[in-house]
Parts: C-alpha cells; sequence; structure tokens
C-alpha cells in the first residue's frame, strides 16, 4: 500500500478559474490579428492549457505540444534535459505562445526556449500558471503569469508528483 502524502490547498478551483480567465484576456489582447502556435510543456500543462485554449474559442490558433522530462520520479530536477516528444509544427516565422504549467528553476523552460529560438519564430513568448522564483536558477522571462508561489512541491490542477494527483482540480502543497 502506498503511504498517503499530506496535501495542503494552496489555490482552490475557482481562483484558478479567475486567473484562467484573465490570462486569456491578455493573450487575445496581444494576439489580436494573429493565429499564434500554442506549444504545451506535457505532461503538467495540458489541463491549464485546455481551459486556457477553451477561453481563446474566437482566436485563430493552432497547438502542438513537447514533452521533456529533467526531474523523473524525484521531487528535485536533475537539471539534464531529455526531450521525450519533439515538435511536429514548424515555428519558423510563426508567433509562439509556450504554455507551461509551472517555473520552478528555470532549466527546463530556459532550454526549450533556446531551442525555439534556434528555429526563428516571428517572436516568442511564455505563459506559466505558476512560478517558483525562490527556486530559481535560470532567468526566465514570463510573458503571462497565473500564480507566484513560495517553496513548495506542488501537485493538482494537471502538475504531478510520479504521475500522480494531476487529477486534482486544486492545487497543493505536497507536504510529505
Amino acid at each position: 500500500m502506498v503511504a498517503q502524502p499530506q496535501l495542503r490547498m494552496l489555490i482552490g478551483r475557482d481562483e484558478i478559474a479567475k486567473a484562467v480567465d484573465r490570462l486569456a484576456c491578455e493573450i487575445k489582447r496581444d494576439y489580436s490579428g494573429k493565429e499564434p502556435l500554442l506549444i504545451g510543456v506535457l505532461k503538467g500543462s495540458f489541463v491549464f492549457m485546455a481551459d486556457l485554449v477553451r477561453r481563446l474559442d474566437d482566436l485563430p490558433l493552432e497547438l502542438d505540444f513537447v514533452n521533456l522530462s529533467s526531474y523523473g520520479s524525484n521531487r528535485d530536477s536533475c537539471g539534464k534535459i531529455t526531450v521525450v516528444q519533439g515538435l511536429r509544427a514548424s515555428v519558423k516565422g510563426r508567433d509562439v505562445l509556450v504554455i507551461e504549467d509551472i517555473v520552478d528553476t528555470g532549466i527546463t523552460t530556459s532550454f526549450l526556449l533556446d531551442y525555439l529560438r534556434t528555429k526563428k519564430p516571428a517572436s516568442l513568448r511564455l505563459c506559466t500558471l505558476t512560478e517558483k522564483p525562490s527556486r530559481r536558477r535560470m532567468t526566465v522571462c514570463i510573458d503571462y503569469l497565473g500564480f507566484s508561489l513560495p517553496d513548495a512541491f506542488i501537485v493538482g490542477y494537471g502538475i504531478d508528483f510520479d504521475e500522480r494527483f494531476r487529477n486534482l482540480p486544486d492545487i497543493y502543497a505536497n507536504e510529505g
């Protein structure tokens, strides 16, 4: 039997929904008249991205996904990035918006943004639901931010620990 962790709610589903609405309004304003390519970073961003895209219903857009790994089954990033699934869409000359669940150390996000810059997009921006600035090891410019969080290991709303807890509708601190 797996021991149950101690979860403490940090952000409730209503607060998350308001943040997603706010971010969608900002993105619609900034991408008016454009057709951006949204790139979701799997697996963590899938819940956030699905909710966000539904709120961008009048914005023409294209979706793609990339799957990067830097955690394995650990709580801390090992710092070595593995591309599990690459992009299918071309980013050259496109307005690209990366959708992340969390920017923690910034190592994975920095790796992805640097990689995408080599593909010569017309523009490149980052939207993340959460960040933990106290853990940042690489500078990352966040264009659209939902929440800034303290240094806690979080789960829920797509964010996992060892592939568990993604299905929780709220965001929790996993304290054990």
